[in-house]
């Protein structure tokens, strides 16, 4: 399989329902499971698939990404010879209408791709999917586009897709932000052929159309063989700061951390080299995802910590996301709040979002 696929991540993708999130980062760059950026889980399931050669297509706000994904060492992809290439925007908007547009404007890079076939897939899903299983169902099938799906909802229906297929998994209708969701939910990663893609990024440029889902799965779909490929593991999409929480907090439950983090197929990150995190002897931590370098010498209750987080003497946290090198200094107590990286809540403050509308505090800010 090696020499056969080629990778393209797209991280150009925005959303103001994240608001505070996204304010210095795209959704791929968003920090999530306590030490991982979203674009870490599609990135290792494409290097634990054995493709070592892959692109990524950025649009602006893209500086969070690029300090994270370095030269791609720590996916082991800082090659001579393929590996890692960060695609940065190439038009004057720095930004894309959509993935075929983004293709038409790296169109030298696309055409160069010396793999036979190519596996899309937007760095802003979060799940633990092996991609040799369906590049397998994809060349017995004889598909022209694979369509990965599930049939669990997890995203907003209205900034989904959504396909409808016959009974040999044939998709037969697509609908495209529905006001309910209907059908199986696309978790935005396809299979195809490079000579396929090229021919498609020809005929999208010279019919100015930007958007795969529009000019291509939904405009051809009689035209072409969209095969869909059920996955029925766990999934995260970000499509709001509630459903951020939400998807934060179930990864407090057992089952979840056993599927999307399977020691079989790791996911990887850039590495820090923390220490070991150091619990004070009055600390008093549970049913908490603590990461390294952390300091907690305070009460976590139903937390997701990240690297170098300090929890100071008397503090309380409860059902919170506290993001790296965020301070709760002593007496501070927080309920339902997610921090962003550096944030800095001062002593004997109270802090209290709910579930359903957690308090979302921005980087950097001292509290």
């Amino acid at each position: 399989m090696t020499p056969q696929l080629h990778g393209i991540l797209f991280a150009y993708r925005d959303n103001p329902h994240l608001r505070e999130l996204t304010t210095h980062r795209t959704v791929a760059s968003i920090p999530f499971g306590g030490r991982f950026r979203m674009i870490d889980f599609m990135l290792s399931n494409m290097v634990n698939a054995g493709i070592d050669d892959i692109g990524v297509v950025m649009q602006e706000k893209c500086q969070s990404l690029l300090d994270h994904l370095g030269s791609g060492k720590d996916w082991d992809l800082a090659r001579k010879r393929g590996g890692l290439r960060v695609l940065p925007p190439f038009n004057n908007s720095g930004t894309f209408r959509g993935k075929m547009e983004a293709l038409q404007n790296v169109y030298s890079y696309v055409n160069e791709i010396r793999q036979d076939y190519v596996v899309m897939a937007d760095g802003d899903v979060a799940c633990n999917l092996d991609l040799q299983k369906v590049f397998d169902q994809h060349i017995a099938t004889g598909a022209d586009i694979t369509a990965v799906c599930t049939p669990k909802y997890s995203g907003d229906p209205q900034v989904s897709t959504y396909f409808k297929a016959d009974a040999d998994g044939r998709v037969i209708d697509v609908l495209d932000g529905p006001h309910t969701a209907e059908g199986l939910e696309s978790l935005k990663v396809y299979i195809l052929s490079t000579k396929k893609l090229v021919e498609l990024v020809d005929y999208c440029a010279s019919h100015n159309l930007y958007s795969f889902t529009a000019a291509i799965l939904l405009a051809k779909k009689d035209e072409l063989k969209i095969q869909t490929y059920l996955f029925d593991g766990y999934v995260a999409r970000l499509t709001s700061v509630a459903s951020y929480y939400a998807r934060s907090m179930e990864l407090l439950h057992e089952e979840v951390g056993k599927d999307l983090f399977d020691l079989a197929h790791p996911i990887r990150t850039k590495d820090r080299s923390d220490p070991s995190t150091f619990y004070s002897p009055d600390a008093k931590v549970t049913n908490s995802l603590v990461a390294d370098g952390c300091i907690i010498e305070g009460t976590v209750e139903d937390c997701v910590i990240f690297r170098g987080v300090h929890v100071a003497k008397d503090a309380v946290v409860r059902n919170c996301v506290l993001m790296q090198d965020t301070v709760v200094e002593e007496g501070a107590n927080i309920r339902h709040v997610i921090a962003d990286k550096n944030v800095t809540i001062k002593a004997h403050r109270t802090l209290a979002g709910h579930m359903s509308y957690p308090l979302a505090i921005d980087k950097l800010s001292i509290i």
